[in-house]
């Protein structure tokens, strides 16, 4: 088997090509968010020699290390929220946890924070600071927005930025 050259720009853009979609995929089946992939990514362009092509296969190798951050930050939050639940009981304050189901009343909330956040010209550290959310997850929820945007116009914006001239 022939090791690859990950540090290479145009390995490692054939790389993301073939096995974003099973990555990005791997982490949104485990946290519902699919954040946690562009860490695996990184973590890869960084530290290409990380990965031993004699122990396995890339796709394997970076999906499992999506599914690993997915739920180390699944645990996270879970953690987080147990010691909520322990400060609300303990301060006599024994109120239901909304962060297992969030209402969509503030998920539609936190979409027009960053949505706000995004058209304001604010950075992506600036959203996350306003979102309360990661920098990664900001820049994942602007992306996916961009995304819809596109596929409900049905063209780049680019293309109606063209238009508009």
């Amino acid at each position: 088997m022939r090791a690859m050259d990950l540090s290479h720009p145009a390995t490692f853009a054939r790389v993301y090509d073939e096995h974003a979609p099973a990555v990005y995929g791997a982490a949104l089946r485990v946290l519902g968010n699919p954040a946690p992939a562009q860490d695996v990514f990184l973590r890869l362009w960084r530290r290409p020699g990380a990965f031993d092509s004699r122990r396995g296969d890339l796709g394997a190798y970076l999906r499992l290390m999506a599914r690993s951050r997915a739920l180390d930050l699944w645990r996270t939050a879970q953690a987080g929220g147990r010691a909520t639940d322990r400060l609300k009981i303990a301060s006599g304050r024994d109120e239901a946890r909304t962060d297992d189901q969030p209402a969509p009343s503030a998920e539609r909330d936190e979409e027009r924070r960053i949505v706000l956040a995004y058209w304001g010209g604010l950075t992506a550290g600036e959203i996350a600071a306003r979102a309360g959310v990661p920098v990664g997850t900001a820049k994942s929820r602007v992306r996916l927005g961009l995304q819809r945007m596109r596929a409900e116009l049905g063209k780049t914006p680019d293309a109606a930025m063209a238009e508009a001239a």
